[in-house]
């Protein structure tokens, strides 16, 4: 096979490709053995007939355009393999030559990534927000968990900002209720606005039993934008009592004894996630950086299909929400237009990072191990909700594990990159991200150990109560019960179907 690259423009490439007759054979006669058992010919039965009846029936030239349709995969993806060119969205083929006995000449016109230098990555610098926990931050924590063990208690006054209401709404228009606007026993805090516009406002003053008219626009339902009669009525005014925060608070919310102990672990966990915050600040901006520092052309099909794609994955969200679009363009007060401006600079920013990621890619020659992929599946399976072995499934039957494989090539490349840019926090103070992230990954690891030990040792004791209680069933001359929910067996079957996933990946 012969391939001629000829640049059209810095991200779109034809190739000129030429197939001797020979190359093509295999795929011949496998194009005559498959309409050898399609077609029905009196005399023979189905798969036996000979390629000279099926040519006399059906024509030579259908089953080479057959077999040139089941061979073109294999001759573009090595057209691409022998240019060294990296694809970008669907490619254009045309074929040019199908005779008997003579080669087959087609050329591909394909959109592709730009050739780029990398720059020197120690010269690319970000910044990343500070990781450090102040004492204000400690008791922000502590009182937002003294607002989960809360308590609420009747207030004997008029309702104020900040109360809790317990609250009936009817909604009517020219005097007539609106039936899929009528909702009893609804519990509301005031000024939380997560409601109807205006419902705030006429709460404020009213008591228990009470009921007052205001006017606002519907969300949802038949009368969805119109502005209507809602009617509110008052069941309960109820004010929230905070548990004072002192040791006695620290045993109910945690398991420790003192209030200082549950204060140094507040610090501890808030600085770790302010040093996770830093990892992954570090990854986005250094990719951002890189991108910024490459004059990256946009191949503008691609662009569109990711625009598409941004398109599509909008109106699926708005419909899940039963929203439409022009509800959502009012409640984020944009116009169309700045819509489909920002939803076009996302795409395009999208194309160019990752332009740039598979670039660096290539640069430092980085690969997927199996155990990786397998483990990027059931990760995604994990967030979807669905068996890891059947999202392997469906991504092998999609022809979708190479862009799983993509995305996991593109996440190690970002934490390649965040290690070798410059990264200081906002006071100055450089940060060593390789070493960020082990530190993270070991406290990690010993979080899991401790749990582990924990968990052996209620597993432990739980063993040991079992036999006190078999011994005394034995004693009383009862057999013991078995435990239908073994854990052993369920840890079997988790990870019976984890090999199951892998196993779908290795065959893939």
């Amino acid at each position: 096979m012969k391939t001629d690259v000829e640049e059209l423009s810095p991200t779109r490439v034809r190739l000129s490709v030429e197939v001797s007759f020979e190359e093509l054979k295999p795929s011949l006669d496998k194009a005559y053995r498959e309409v050898s058992k399609q077609v029905r010919i009196p005399g023979f039965r189905p798969g036996r007939v000979p390629p000279r009846v099926i040519d006399m029936r059906i024509g030579r030239g259908a089953v080479l355009s057959e077999a040139v349709n089941d061979a073109m995969p294999a001759f573009y993806g090595k057209a691409v393999e022998e240019s060294e060119v990296r694809p970008l969205g669907q490619p254009e083929i045309d074929i040019k030559q199908l005779d008997d006995g003579k080669d087959l000449e087609f050329t591909v016109d394909m959109e592709v990534a730009p050739k780029l230098e990398l720059p020197d990555l120690s010269t690319l610098t970000v910044t990343v927000d500070n990781a450090t926990v102040s004492d204000e931050d400690v008791d922000e924590y502590l009182d937002s968990l003294r607002e989960r063990f809360a308590s609420l208690k009747t207030a004997d006054r008029p309702a104020e900002d900040g109360d809790y209401t317990s609250i009936d709404l009817s909604a009517s228009a020219d005097g007539e209720q609106i039936e899929d606007a009528q909702a009893s026993g609804l519990s509301y805090k005031i000024g939380s606005d997560t409601m109807l516009d205006g419902l705030d406002e006429a709460l404020i003053g009213m008591s228990a039993g009470e009921s007052k008219v205001f006017t606002s626009e519907l969300a949802g339902g038949e009368k969805a934008g119109e502005q209507v009669d809602v009617t509110v009525t008052v069941q309960s005014v109820k004010v929230q009592e905070l548990p004072e925060l002192d040791d006695e608070f620290a045993q109910l919310a945690s398991e420790f004894d003192t209030l200082e102990e549950l204060r140094e672990d507040t610090r501890k966990n808030l600085l770790q996630a302010r040093k996770y915050q830093q990892a992954n600040q570090a990854r986005e901006r250094a990719v951002a950086a890189l991108a910024g520092a490459l004059d990256i052309p946009l191949p503008e099909k691609f662009t569109e299909q990711e625009l598409g794609h941004a398109r599509e994955t909008v109106t699926n969200q708005l419909t899940r929400a039963s929203m439409t679009m022009e509800q959502y363009l009012e409640a984020e007060e944009k116009t169309a237009e700045e819509f489909e401006t920002e939803l076009r600079e996302e795409a395009e920013k999208s194309v160019r990072t990752g332009i740039a990621l598979d670039k660096l890619t290539e640069v430092e020659d980085i690969s997927v191990s199996q155990a990786e992929l397998s483990y990027f599946v059931a990760d995604q399976a994990q967030r979807m909700g669905v068996p890891p072995q059947q999202l392997a499934q469906q991504l092998a039957e999609a022809g979708q594990l190479g862009v799983a494989m993509n995305e996991v090539k593109r996440s190690k490349a970002m934490a390649v990159l965040a290690e070798k840019v410059k990264v200081t926090d906002e006071d100055g103070n450089e940060i060593d991200v390789k070493a960020l992230v082990e530190e993270l990954n070991s406290e990690v690891e010993a979080a899991i150990a401790a749990q582990t030990a924990a968990r052996a040792a209620a597993e432990s004791s739980q063993s040991e109560d079992d036999a006190e209680d078999e011994e005394e069933a034995e004693d009383e001359g009862e057999a013991p019960e078995e435990d239908a929910g073994d854990a052993d067996g369920a840890g079997a079957d988790s990870q019976a179907k984890a090999d199951d996933a892998e196993a779908t990946v290795a065959d893939a």
